[in-house]
């Protein structure tokens, strides 16, 4: 049975299920604009003797974003740039919030130079040799951790042949 009563409330109702039946299509909305790294692979890699977990940008895409717009990164946290072959590659930090320190490494995994960068800078760091890989961390990891180039960091992804 349906009362008189609740006719007045049909214009509520209404407005409720429009808000609800829009829901999903917010939800879609916000899938196409997640974050990458929402999306990326992690791993642990150990360097020299520290643990650190790494999200993996291994496409141009991901590599290109890197850490870009994010505000704060994780004590022991970091992003691993893979790259398709040995080269001296360079960073910037355009659009990149945090400080971050950068370490350049070999094929073999072998840190060539690490350098610290300032956020939102168009500078362009280099590799100071051939790098297959570089990562990133928050400012100052390396050097409280005493990393210096030629230590060796473990548990590195197989780069492309």
């Amino acid at each position: 049975m349906f009362a008189i009563g609740n006719l007045r409330s049909a214009p509520a109702l209404l407005a409720a299920a429009l808000a609800l039946s829009a829901a999903p299509l917010a939800v879609a909305a916000d899938a196409q604009h997640k974050p990458v790294e929402a999306s990326l692979r992690s791993t642990h890699l150990k360097v020299g003797s520290h643990s650190l977990k790494v999200e993996l940008a291994v496409s141009d895409e991901e590599r290109s974003k890197g850490l870009m717009f994010r505000k704060s990164l994780g004590k022991d946290d970091g992003m691993l740039f893979v790259f398709d072959e040995l080269g001296y590659h360079s960073m910037w930090m355009k659009d990149t919030l945090i400080p971050l320190s950068v370490a350049f490494l070999d094929g073999e995994g072998r840190i060539l130079n690490i350098v610290d960068m300032e956020p939102q800078t168009l500078d362009t760091h280099s590799a100071a040799g051939p790098a297959r890989y570089a990562i990133e961390t928050n400012r100052g990891w390396f050097v409280e951790r005493k990393v210096k180039p030629g230590d060796k960091v473990t548990g590195l992804p197989r780069a492309p042949e």
